[in-house]
C-alpha cells in the first residue's frame, strides 16, 4: 500500500503516462478545465499538479477511512438506539383450552381478565371429539383442533396453558370413550380444572361411589345418609336381590342412560341377560318413591342448593317436565358438599344429588365433578364463578412456578457459586495449611485461629494496609476462609521483597503490589510485625531478623535456589543500608 500511495503521487509516473489511460489521475475533477496533453504537461508543468496527483491517488485510502468512519458512527448510533428506553414488549397470553359444546361461549366470561394482572387469556373452545394431540416429555403437550364455525372448518394447533374440562371424559355409548386425551394432557404436564387425576377417577361410576362409601362409614349415617347399593362385576353375580323394586345401572353412563326400574324377580333375570350382552359391570340399589330431587353444588368458595320436582310423574326426575327452585344452603348440605369436594386430591367444581323421599328421609345417590352441568336461574352467574376460579388457578401457577425446583426446572444457577464460594475444595485446603510464625517474631493469639477457618467471605475485600484496631480483628487475612487462592499464593510464592519492605512503609498506607502481581493483602506475618512495632524504625534488627527468617522459610519449596539465594544477598544489603543510613 506504501508503495502504490508513493507511485501514484509520484507526477513523473503521471506524466508517463499514455494519453487516455487513468485520466482522473492526469487532470483535476473539475469538468470546466480544459484537457491538456501529456506533452505541454512535460514541458509546462504546474505547481499545484503534484499535489492535485498527491491527492488523487490517496483518494483509496480517504476514502476507505471515510467509510471506517461512517460504520464507526453507524454502529455507535445502533448503540445509542439499543440504550435509550424502548417501549415494553406485550407478554404472550396465556392459551385456555375450554373443552365444552359450542352452546356455550366460553371466550365472553373470559374477556378483559388478566393472570397475574400481566397476561391475557387467549381462549381456545372445542369438544372432545374435535380434538386430537401429541404429548412429549420435555416438548409439553401439542393439541390439534379442528372444529366447524359458521359452516367453515378451523384447524388450529397449539401448546394450552390450561385446561378447563366442562364435557364426560368417558361413557359406555358409542364413541364417547376420551380418557386417552385425558392422558395425553397428564403426560404432558397440563394443569386443569378439575385435576385430570380426579377427571380420570371420574371414568367409572362404582370407583367413585366407593369413596362415598369411605365418607359414609368416617362420618356415620346421620350425617352423611347414603343409599344402599350392591355392585356386580358381571352378569354372574346377578342371581337374586332381596328387596323389589330397584333400580339397576348399567356401567357407565349419564343423564338418566342405562337405568331401568326392575319390579321382580323375572324382570331382574331378563335384565341380567342384558348386562351379559354389554359385557359390563352393573349395580342395583332400592327404588325410593322420592318427593323431590336435591342437588347441592360448590364451584370454589360459592355453595347453592336446588330442588327440582317431577311434573310428568316419570319415576326419573332429570326426565320429562320439572319444577326447579332454589333453596336455602343448611349446614347439612354443606358439609355434603365440602365431604365430597376432598375426594381424588380435591374438587374445585363439584355437585352431590340426593332424593328426598316421601316419608321425610335423605338418601344420596351420586357426585358429580366438573363436567356437571349448570341449571337454575344463576347459570351466567355460575359460569362467572367458574372463569374466576379458572383464573386464579392460572395465576396461582404462574406466581409458584419459578419457587418450586423440578426436575425440568433446577434451582436458579446464582444459588450455586455462592454455594461453591464458601466451601473450599480438598486441594486448596490442603496446600493452605496456617503457616507458622517467624522465629522471632510476636506471636498470634489463640483465639483468633478459630477466626481463620470459620470467617464469611464477605470480609474478603478489607483496606489494605490498615491497622486493626483490636485483637479480634487482626487482619483481613487472617479472617480468610483456608481454601482461598490468595492465601496459597502467599503461603507458597512470597517473595522476600515484599516481606524486607514491609517494615519500610508507614501503617497509614497501602504497600504498593509486586510487579506482575495482582494486589493482595497483606499476609498474617506482616500484620503481627505491624501489630508489634506501629512504627518500622523504631525496631530495625528486628525487622532484619523476621526479614532473613521469611526468605529462608519461603524459598524452602522455590525450585530456582540460586536466584532466590541472589535476591536474599540484595534484600540483606538493603536492610543494612536501611539500618546504618542513620
Amino acid at each position: 500500500m506504501n508503495f502504490l500511495r508513493r507511485r501514484l503521487s509520484d507526477s513523473s509516473f503521471v506524466a508517463n503516462l499514455p494519453n487516455g489511460y487513468m485520466m482522473d489521475l492526469q487532470r483535476p475533477d473539475n469538468s470546466t478545465s480544459s484537457p491538456v496533453s501529456p506533452a505541454m504537461e512535460r514541458k509546462h508543468p504546474q505547481p499545484p499538479q503534484p499535489s492535485q496527483s498527491s491527492s488523487t491517488g490517496t483518494s483509496i485510502f480517504s476514502s476507505i477511512s471515510s467509510a471506517m468512519k461512517q460504520t464507526t458512527q453507524a454502529a455507535a448510533g445502533l448503540i445509542d438506539h439499543s440504550t435509550s428506553p424502548t417501549p415494553p414488549v406485550a407478554p404472550k397470553p396465556k392459551i385456555l383450552l375450554v373443552i365444552d359444546d359450542a352452546h356455550t361461549e366460553w371466550a365472553k366470561y373470559f374477556q378483559g381478565k388478566k393472570v397475574n394482572g400481566e397476561f391475557d387469556i387467549r381462549v381456545e373452545q372445542a369438544e372432545f371429539s374435535e380434538l386430537n394431540l401429541a404429548a412429549y416429555v420435555t416438548g409439553g403437550c401439542m393439541v390439534d383442533m379442528q372444529v366447524m364455525r359458521n359452516g367453515t372448518k378451523v384447524v388450529r394447533s397449539f401448546k394450552p396453558d390450561f385446561v378447563l374440562i366442562r364435557q364426560h371424559a368417558y361413557s359406555m355409548a358409542l364413541g364417547e370413550d376420551f380418557r386417552s386425551l385425558i392422558i395425553g394432557l397428564q403426560y404432558g404436564g397440563i394443569h386443569t380444572v378439575n385435576s385430570l387425576y380426579s377427571i380420570y377417577n371420574f371414568c367409572s361410576k362404582p370407583w367413585v361411589f366407593s369413596q362415598l362409601i369411605k365418607i359414609f362409614n368416617s362420618l356415620g349415617p346421620e350425617k352423611f345418609p347414603l343409599v344402599e347399593q350392591t355392585f356386580f362385576p358381571s352378569h354372574k353375580q346377578m342371581v337374586t336381590t332381596p328387596n323389589f323394586p330397584v333400580v339397576v345401572k348399567l356401567g357407565h353412563a349419564h343423564a338418566g342412560m342405562g337405568k331401568v326400574k326392575v319390579e321382580n324377580q323375572h324382570d331382574f333375570r331378563d335384565m341380567a341377560s342384558i348386562v351379559a350382552m354389554a359385557r359390563t359391570y352393573a349395580t342395583a340399589e332400592p327404588f325410593i318413591d322420592s318427593k323431590y330431587d336435591i342437588r347441592i353444588q360448590k364451584i370454589g368458595n360459592n355453595y347453592k342448593a336446588y330442588m327440582r320436582t317431577s311434573i310428568s310423574g316419570n319415576w326419573k326426575a332429570n326426565t320429562g317436565s320439572a319444577m326447579l327452585e332454589q333453596i336455602a344452603m343448611t349446614e347439612r348440605y354443606r358439609l355434603w358438599a365440602d365431604a365430597c369436594a376432598e375426594m381424588f386430591g380435591g374438587l374445585d367444581i363439584c355437585a352431590v344429588k340426593a332424593v328426598h323421599s316421601k316419608d321425610g328421609k335423605d338418601y344420596i345417590i351420586e357426585v358429580m365433578d366438573s363436567s356437571m352441568p349448570l341449571i337454575g336461574e344463576h347459570v351466567e352467574e355460575d359460569r362467572q364463578l367458574i372463569a374466576d376460579l379458572v383464573v386464579s388457578k392460572m395465576t396461582q401457577l404462574v406466581t409458584t412456578a419459578g419457587s418450586t425446583p423440578s426436575p425440568l426446572r433446577p434451582w436458579p444457577p446464582q444459588v450455586q457459586p455462592q454455594s461453591v464460594k464458601t466451601q473450599p475444595g480438598p486441594q486448596l485446603a490442603q496446600l493452605s495449611q496456617p503457616r507458622p510464625p517467624p522465629q522471632g517474631g510476636p506471636r498470634q493469639p489463640q483465639a483468633s485461629q478459630p477466626t481463620r477457618t470459620n470467617a464469611p467471605p464477605q470480609q474478603r475485600l478489607s483496606p489494605q494496609g490498615q491497622q486493626p484496631q483490636s485483637p479480634m480483628s487482626t487482619s483481613p487475612q487472617q479472617q480468610r476462609s483456608p481454601g482461598s487462592p490468595q492465601q496459597v499464593r502467599s503461603a507458597t510464592g512470597s517473595s522476600p521483597v515484599q516481606a524486607s519492605k514491609a517494615g519500610m512503609f508507614p501503617p497509614q498506607q497501602p504497600r504498593p503490589p509486586a510487579q506482575g502481581r495482582a494486589p493482595s493483602q497483606p499476609s498474617p506475618t506482616e500484620t503481627s510485625k505491624q501489630q508489634a512495632n506501629p512504627h518500622p524504625h523504631l525496631n530495625k534488627s528486628q525487622s532484619l531478623t523476621n526479614t532473613f527468617s521469611l526468605s529462608e522459610s519461603s524459598q524452602r519449596g522455590n525450585p530456582n535456589e540460586d536466584e532466590a539465594k541472589a535476591e536474599t544477598i540484595r534484600n540483606l544489603r538493603k536492610s543494612f543500608a536501611s539500618l546504618f543510613s542513620d
